[in-house]
């Protein structure tokens, strides 16, 4: 019990840090606020806040480590007789119907976008992270396929499935900043996911398809 509210307290200081920074980037931009008026603003120590968070990127883009591992974990979890990619495509249409804040849509996610797009560092951190994503899909596949380390499809189709996920949500991106409601977005992407489904190949789609 002891330790189990230990950890709450944990999360709880590292949520509140993250509230305090994100606030304090969106009021005036990633650069021009320093860990150290974060860590005064949030009534800690600049040690604490590194403790939580080892680089000043990590206090915006808090949720990153859920992001990594999100596509492996529909990969796994698809149905008997579905493949990678549909499985990735339904969790996405899924997530999109329901006005999810997952994908962005969400009041408030203009100004977080905007916030990326003023920030290099940001930007550069976002990249990384993709790679992470597509590093962690490779994976999956192999271990999903029992493809050995030879073989290049489980690479190929990873950057295939990624590319629907950073497509639809760039384009989300996009609508919120051009003033999009979440519910009009939602609706044009439910479109946009049919289109890219449609250019996807037959091999990519029937791909790692779950035996019945």
């Amino acid at each position: 019990m002891a330790e189990g509210l230990r950890e709450r307290k944990k999360r709880q200081t590292r949520q509140y840090i993250s509230d305090v920074a994100t606030g304090l980037f969106v009021e005036r931009g990633f650069d021009a606020v320093t860990v150290a008026e974060i860590a005064a603003a949030a009534d800690v120590s600049v040690n604490t806040v590194y403790n939580y968070f080892p680089a000043k990127e990590d206090l915006f883009l808090d949720r990153s480590k859920g992001v990594v591992d999100r596509m492996s974990r529909w990969v796994r979890g698809r149905a008997p007789g579905e493949s990678a990619a549909t499985a990735v495509l339904r969790e996405l249409r899924e997530e999109i119907e329901a006005v999810s804040p997952r994908v962005g849509l969400m009041d408030g996610y203009s100004a977080f976008m905007r916030v990326v797009q003023a920030a290099p560092a940001l930007r550069s951190r976002l990249w990384a992270i993709q790679q992470e994503v597509h590093d962690n899909l490779t994976a999956t596949l192999r271990e999903e396929t029992g493809a050995d380390d030879a073989d290049p499809l489980p690479d190929l189709i990873a950057g295939q499935i990624g590319w629907i996920h950073s497509t639809v949500m760039a384009a989300i991106g996009r609508r919120m900043l051009d003033g999009g409601t979440p519910a009009a977005v939602s609706r044009e992407m439910l479109d946009v996911l049919d289109d890219i489904e449609g250019l996807l190949s037959e091999k990519v789609l029937n791909y790692a398809v779950r035996d019945a």
